[in-house]
């Protein structure tokens, strides 16, 4: 048996995927209608036999952990856990995390009660689907002090990343972060010829990585001030002639980091056969079991569309779209290439009455290009239309970020307001 334990990081406040982020950490955002970004790594930790898992936050964190109390429960037989660490001051520091580094070193001494030879680090806002166990085999085999997941990427797309330069042997001899365009002809890696004939040149890492566990512990003490993997201890670990591997992954991985990245995962879930598959019995997404009722629908046309448990919808027409949870849509409305996250909790009848808009989407409303976040009121035949000519902007309600209108949580869009229509 492979004794290990995983640290998922939670991230810092998720400036970039704002305004899903104002009220709630990036590992509790909703993604596929039912599910939360901190479901995908536990359920791959789950899939593969790792059943010890903390989770690292500091920010916003109190919806991602009653997510977490509320859904991940072991038998008292099975040692398996989901633990969350928050930043705290301990007699060794008094700083929050300064980043991914520094958020496993001020946790390291969580670990000491369990057993374990390797340690996981994960990240918290990946959608993706892994075996771990296939990951610690290769690290074990290579003999390896830290293995590095890398996925093949093209040059149009590893200016973005951290690139590895990785040899036959598949030891990581060189790092680069984020390097420019007229440097890259120096970070080919030596690839399988399935990737090189696709121009897949070069190996980014995916911020997953196996230590063992004494080599971990080795660079921070080597390295008390360092703050981040892949600037600082990743860098200087290979420079020092340690056996740095690297685990070439080439399935589906996408890291949701900006509001487009994530719009764009959210709708590729639609597709006939999507790369992130939902419906395997193998590589289950686990969540909260939260006892809801069916879905409800009452003559809506549907194309390409994911509908979560719970929804009442008298919509016209949903295409290629997500609708999450408890939604509510009006007669007439047409919904299309859009993410309507759904409702925390039902109106009764007489609250509904009671308000000029019940919570939910109203009739003959036309959305399209939107993510409708939590509890919003859309009145009755508004218009929210996104597209790339739109500017970035913000308001009380809503913003926009790359052609894309985020309502944010429990916004209130009044009867008959225009939102990005050209």
């Amino acid at each position: 048996m492979i004794k290990m334990i995983s640290l998922i990081l939670g991230g810092g406040a998720g400036s970039r995927l704002y305004p899903l982020t104002s009220e709630r950490s990036k590992p509790a955002v909703p993604i596929g209608g039912k599910y939360r970004l901190i479901d995908i790594p536990i359920s791959n930790c789950l899939n593969s036999g790792v059943r010890r898992m903390f989770v690292l936050t500091q920010f916003n964190s109190a919806s991602l952990n009653q997510h977490i109390q509320n859904t991940y429960h072991f038998d008292m037989f099975s040692h398996g856990f989901v633990n969350i660490l928050a930043a705290e001051q301990t007699p060794s520091s008094d700083n929050w995390f300064q980043g991914t580094a520094d958020a496993v070193r001020q946790s390291m001494h969580h670990l000491r009660n369990h057993d374990h030879d390797y340690i996981l680090v994960l990240s918290g806002d990946q959608l993706y689907q892994m075996d771990f166990e296939l990951l610690a085999k290769y690290h074990i085999e290579k003999d390896a002090d830290l293995t590095i997941a890398t996925i093949p990427v093209v040059a149009e797309d590893a200016p973005g990343f951290g690139i590895m330069k990785v040899n036959a042997e598949g030891r990581i001899e060189d790092f680069t972060e984020k390097p420019g365009p007229d440097l890259l002809p120096d970070w080919k890696s030596v690839v399988p010829e399935k990737y090189s004939s696709a121009g897949k040149h070069y190996l980014a890492s995916m911020g997953i990585y196996i230590f063992k566990k004494a080599f971990l512990e080795k660079l921070f003490a080597d390295q008390p001030d360092a703050t981040d993997f892949g600037k600082e201890i990743i860098p200087s670990a290979i420079e020092g002639g340690y056996k740095i591997a690297s685990y070439a992954f080439d399935e589906y991985w996408s890291d949701i980091g900006t509001i487009r990245s994530f719009f764009d995962a959210n709708i590729a879930l639609t597709d006939n056969i999507p790369d992130f598959n939902l419906f395997d019995n193998d590589k289950q997404v686990f969540t909260r079991p939260r006892l809801l009722a069916p879905a409800k629908v009452f003559g809506t046309w549907f194309n390409k569309a994911i509908i979560a448990e719970g929804c009442i919808i008298h919509a016209k027409k949903i295409e290629r779209s997500v609708i999450g949870i408890r939604s509510r849509i009006g007669e007439g409305t047409e919904i299309s290439e859009s993410i309507i996250m759904g409702n925390d909790y039902y109106e009764t009848m007489e609250e509904m009455e009671s308000v000029q808009q019940p919570m939910g989407i109203g009739e003959d409303c036309e959305i399209h290009r939107a993510i409708v976040d939590k509890n919003c009121r859309v009145g009755d035949k508004v218009v929210i239309i996104g597209n790339t000519e739109l500017e970035d902007v913000e308001t009380d309600t809503y913003v926009i970020r790359d052609g894309i209108i985020v309502l944010k949580k429990g916004a209130h869009i009044p009867d008959g307001t225009v939102i990005g229509k050209p």
